[in-house]
């Protein structure tokens, strides 16, 4: 999945096909179609039920895949996009903020670790007080219960 997404101002303004659609945000096909089977998407049917993409529905395509990359799974997808409510929609969005929050902290503990033992000139790293301090945490914490 691409790490950005981005929609062409100049995009068609004309409907586009699925292919059309998958090509623009670098998805397979088969994953738009996911979308409409869980009820994330609508596209409107011509002759021989082919879909046709919007500029709205790309839009809301744009609005899946950036909720996907935050880590949103589709059901807090599907309920802050159909929400009506402002509170409802804020309630979903405060959870996953959360969530991401705290994937964003272990990231930067993971980050932080690996840049320690980058800058380590130790020859046994796990002797070295810089790299333990960032374990540190780890050792000290009090063993859960059942270990």
């Amino acid at each position: 999945m691409p790490a950005m997404v981005g929609l062409n101002v100049d995009m068609k303004s004309s409907p586009m096909t699925i292919g059309e659609v998958a090509d623009h945000f670098g998805l397979p096909a088969h994953v738009l179609r996911h979308w409409e089977s869980v009820g994330l998407l609508r596209p409107a049917r011509v002759e021989g039920g082919r879909r046709r993409y919007t500029r709205d529905d790309m839009f809301r395509v744009a609005s899946i895949v950036r909720a996907k990359q935050a880590g949103l799974p589709l059901p807090d997808i599907r309920a802050f996009l159909a929400a009506r409510d402002p509170a409802a929609r804020k309630d979903v969005l405060r959870r996953n903020q959360r969530a991401l929050q705290a994937r964003m902290a272990a990231l930067r503990s993971a980050l932080d670790l690996l840049e320690a033992g980058l800058n380590c000139s130790h020859e046994d790293i796990a002797t070295c007080p810089n790299y333990q301090g960032h374990l540190a945490e780890l050792v000290e914490r009090p063993l859960e219960s059942g270990q």
